[in-house]
């Protein structure tokens, strides 16, 4: 694993993120059963574009996804307490040299852990809670980010204020990442042909 200790949502930390899937979007590569995903032709598109361009596209944010954000560093000294473990911050993390694909965990735990927080609103917050499980939506992500950083465990946090917050260990899933696998080195090509045929037109 490589590292670059830029800090995430700076311009910097978006620039190093341009033209490269990372695991926040691999859901738009492949999905929870391993099959080629529908969204991953606008994704190669959008990609493509930001290698052209060196900007990475920017997203809409709304209000419940900027509190999201506000409330990391709580969530984090959360996470501390409630656990005893050392967080330490990290801006990219890629499986070597190559760079081809990326992670932006929000913190690396020790030497084997990483560290994924959420802070949803209440109503989801809850309806995680009455399910206790790694939600559907985040598999991709965390499973992702241990296939670039090789690391053997992902603490998923989701917390929010006054409730108990939620604490899923997840590992690997071998088969699943068999498929991330394969399906990344194909989208990783296409994007780079893609990229080509944009620079000769």
């Amino acid at each position: 694993m490589i590292t670059e200790n830029i800090i995430q949502g700076t311009p910097e930390w978006r620039k190093a993120r341009a033209g490269i899937p990372t695991s926040s979007s691999f859901d738009m590569i492949i999905t929870t059963a391993g099959m080629p995903s529908k969204q991953k032709q606008k994704y190669l598109y959008a990609l493509a574009a930001e290698r052209i361009t060196g900007a990475k596209e920017e997203h809409y944010q709304n209000e419940a996804m900027q509190r999201g954000i506000q409330m990391e560093e709580e969530a984090r000294n959360m996470y501390e307490l409630i656990t005893g473990n050392t967080v330490d911050l990290v801006g990219i993390c890629y499986p070597d040299a190559k760079k081809s694909y990326g992670s932006s965990p929000d913190g690396l735990v020790g030497d084997d852990g990483l560290l994924e927080i959420k802070c949803p609103l209440s109503y989801t917050h809850v309806g995680y809670l009455m399910e206790g499980v790694l939600p559907t939506d985040y598999i991709q992500q965390t499973q992702g980010q241990l296939l670039v950083t090789g690391r053997k465990w992902v603490d998923f946090f989701s917390y929010y204020p006054g409730l108990k917050p939620l604490l899923i260990k997840v590992k690997p899933d071998e088969k699943f990442l068999k498929a991330l696998r394969i399906e990344l080195e194909v989208f990783v090509s296409e994007l780079n042909e893609i990229t080509e045929k944009l620079r000769s037109i």
